[in-house]
């Protein structure tokens, strides 16, 4: 083709800021006044065989364009549009009236290509906000004009000229021929603006423009963004605008539509080409005619929906308000930040709290798009989409949390499903600590389906084209790339939960061999824990956990056997750190089923024994022993005065303060209950109270910060308990153990009088109708 630098007739730009209601009311009229013969649109060209799918019933935007990379599905960009965004009103219409519609912009291949360091899931439907050059000279166009015509505020400027424009009266290509001229002016001022990839992206759409003038004729229409129009008019050669795209990186590219939020059009989100309002922006498109008292309404519904009083009365005077504001404003019309004022006085009584709900929930939004089946999908994501439909877990843009009890079937697919989509990466759904019960029959989950979820599923199809065939070869890469011995215990709990069984052999072995080969004490400890509750999972699930008692087993036979060795002569933060490890092992031992635990040689009694040994070593340091004692005590394998007479041999006044102190760190620290400890035997408080008052001066701010630690983790009521007893002192704590006196919050006998009390209020939680009340006090007994 010959250069053509000769005056042609060009083509009907219409110049949009993207996901404005004013533009997209604009851009319709002018597409109904002109009939273009074909509609260019700025967007990736790989897209154009998508565009049918917009006019399919179950298409309900906001949805965007995805493309990603085949060989890297990590790598993506995204391009949204709403329902008031000017392309997606150009395509519809395009669409129903019978007219080809293209995307000329640069093709995604380039730019998913561009840059390999740029980060990826990039919002490209404004490349300035991925852009690589220096963000503090970049221009934004809107906050030029909003200042030259005396506006601090871009977003209140565009209202003030274009969302509040009426649409149907004088020239409908007049707004775009203004706006046209100011960003002519604002081209030559600035030049690119500091955004020189568009220059690239403008040579593009210029080649495209010139084949539709072609194919089409001169009478073709193009919707860009309003910065693209002075350089898609300027007069260049072909020659040159090859040069510009000459060269650049590619690489092999898919693209689908994915459902959208408006939260995620939301600047505040990151998104490079956001607003600030989606949700107000999607009210003005839908409600044209009398939108203040449309919004006010529906505002008042949302906080009566809330429980707030707000009345009809309450709407008329927010109305009249926000109108006043406007007047007093200079503003053709009450815009966003009338309305909002309004709302805080009439309807929030001047409290931002109820106002800061009604800015997430209407001013941003919640609405997430639906895209037909029909739309190309990895075949991971239709496999997906099935077992969502089959087992009713709907995505959702608004976190819910749901509650599986794993005895129902279906509940029991839900849980695996999860679980195998946070074993890929796909984060849609979290665990979250249960309200009801803690057994491992229950699980409760936090859900929340983000837009960008779409792109871990396309990168998670390179594990398999469905989930289970995915999360089981994600299991087995893991467990031989796992550099941890914990981090293999993790995922055989993790393949339990989601039930891969074909995983497990691998995970299995990858963990024997790592088991075997594993000699620091610390890495055994930390995989025991996981492994042990593991074994918990096949009563409720019905999984074989054969295999994995052997192993767990053996682990802790491992453990029992160089726990008491690696616990010599360590300073304190490794000594702090065993005693987690301890913690951890008596856990996880108390855990193991009898059934388990006998089949193993008495792994318990083992265990008990070891302890024994922590407790009774001098070189072990004071923390461990302490842990020790209190293990032993608590599991009944040591009498109260056993326990106070090994106390009283650590707090005599040779062993050194701070030795003393990490051992009743170790007894009464640590979150295990040890402030009851000292609140019931009072033999122990009196050691501790004794210890204390008698370590000397210089050696007492020494100690100081380990007893805070201990004591400031007590509750208060336990604290102020302590604290009266301490005051008291010892010989009025010694006179009332001695003659049986009352102690304020302790008692020689049972109260009658107080446990009458409670007697009705026990009588109606248990429904029972006797009138004596003993069957309550049957029941209560039977409970102790």
């Amino acid at each position: 083709m010959k250069d053509s630098g000769s005056p042609r007739r060009g083509p009907l730009l219409l110049g949009v800021r993207h996901h404005g209601p004013g533009s997209a009311r604009a851009v319709r009229a002018a597409l109904e006044a002109a009939r273009p013969a074909a509609v260019l649109i700025e967007g990736p060209p790989e897209a154009d065989a998508l565009i049918p799918l917009a006019d399919h019933p179950d298409m309900r935007p906001p949805v965007a364009l995805l493309a990603h990379a085949v060989d890297e599905p990590g790598r993506s960009a995204f391009w949204p549009l709403a329902e008031f965004s000017p392309e997606w009103v150009a395509i519809r219409w395009a669409l129903r009236q019978g007219v080809p519609a293209r995307f000329i912009d640069l093709p995604a291949a380039h730019t998913l290509a561009w840059d390999k360091e740029e980060p990826t899931g990039i919002d490209a439907e404004e490349p300035d906000a991925v852009d690589g050059s220096d963000t503090s000279v970049r221009v934004d166009p809107l906050a030029v004009l909003a200042e030259a015509a005396g506006y601090d505020d871009p977003e209140r400027w565009w209202e003030d000229v274009v969302e509040h424009r009426g649409v149907g009266t004088g020239d409908p290509l007049a707004p775009f021929t203004v706006l046209g001229e100011a960003m002519a002016a604002l081209r030559e001022e600035y030049g690119a603006g500091g955004h020189e990839r568009d220059l690239v992206r403008e040579a593009c759409m210029r080649l495209q423009v010139r084949a539709a003038e072609r194919e089409f004729g001169a009478d073709v229409a193009v919707v860009c963004g309003a910065w693209h129009v002075p350089a898609l008019r300027e007069r260049t050669s072909v020659t040159a605008d090859r040069a510009l795209l000459k060269g650049l990186p590619k690489v092999k590219t898919d693209m689908t539509w994915v459902p959208w939020t408006h939260r995620r059009l939301a600047r505040a989100s990151g998104y490079g080409a956001g607003i600030d309002s989606p949700g107000w922006y999607g009210h003005l498109f839908r409600a044209p005619d009398r939108p203040v008292e449309r919004w006010l309404t529906k505002v008042a519904g949302l906080l009566r929906e809330e429980d707030r009083i707000v009345s009809s009365a309450h709407v008329i005077e927010a109305v009249r308000l926000a109108e006043t504001l406007a007047v007093l404003r200079g503003r053709p019309l009450p815009g966003l930040s009338e309305t909002i004022d309004a709302v805080r006085a009439v309807m929030c009584e001047g409290s931002d709290v109820p106002l800061a709900l009604v800015r997430d929930r209407l001013v941003v939004g919640d609405d997430m798009g639906e895209v037909p089946e029909s739309a190309p999908a990895v075949p991971l994501q239709r496999d997906l989409a099935r077992l969502q439909k089959r087992l009713r877990l709907k995505p959702e843009p608004l976190e819910r949390e749901v509650e599986l009890d794993l005895r129902k079937d279906t509940d029991a697919e839900r849980s695996r499903l999860l679980h195998r989509l946070r074993l890929l990466g796909i984060g849609w759904g979290e665990p979250a600590a249960s309200r009801g019960s803690t057994g491992t029959f229950r699980e409760t989950w936090r859900l929340r389906w983000e837009p960008e979820l779409a792109v871990r599923v396309a990168e998670a199809g390179v594990w398999g084209t469905t989930v289970l065939a995915a999360a089981t070869a994600r299991a087995e890469a893991d467990a031989t790339a796992a550099q941890a011995l914990a981090d293999v215990t993790a995922l055989a709990e993790r393949c339990l939960l989601a039930e891969l069984p074909a995983a497990l052999p691998v995970v299995m072995r990858v963990l024997a061999d790592r088991a075997a080969l594993d000699a620091d004490v610390g890495h055994l400890a930390q995989a025991l824990p996981a492994l042990v509750r593991s074994l918990r999972y096949g009563d409720v699930r019905g999984t074989d956990t054969r295999a994995l008692a052997d192993v767990a087993a053996g682990l802790a036979e491992r453990v029992f056997v160089g726990l008491p060795p690696a616990c010599a002569a360590l300073n304190t933060e490794a000594a702090e750190e065993m005693r987690r490890h301890v913690d951890a092992v008596h856990g996880a031992v108390g855990l193991l089923g009898d059934g388990i635990a006998a089949d193993h040689g008495d792994i318990r009694g083992r265990w008990r024994a070891v302890l024994r040994v922590l407790g009774g070593r001098d070189t072990v340091p004071g923390v461990i022993r302490g842990r020790a004692v209190r293990l032993l005590l608590d599991e009944g394998e040591l009498a109260q005065d056993e326990a106070a007479r090994l106390m009283g041999l650590v707090l005599s006044p040779g062993t050194p303060p701070a030795d003393a102190a990490a051992w009743i760190e170790g007894f009464v620290g640590g979150g295990s209950g040890g402030g009851m400890l000292l609140v019931h035997d009072e033999r122990l408080l009196a050691l501790v109270d004794a210890w204390l008052t008698g370590v000397p001066a210089e050696a007492f701010t020494d100690v100081l910060p380990l007893l805070r630690r201990t004591f400031s983790a007590y509750e208060p009521g336990v604290r102020r308990t302590l604290g009266e007893l301490v005051r008291r002192g010892p010989d009025a704590r010694g006179s009332a153990a001695a003659t049986g006196a009352r102690v304020p919050g302790f008692g020689t006998d049972l109260d009658t009088g107080r446990a009458d009390a409670v007697v009705p209020v026990l009588r109606l939680l248990l429904g029972l109708d006797e009138p004596d009340g003993s069957d309550v006090y049957d029941l209560v007994g039977v409970a102790g």
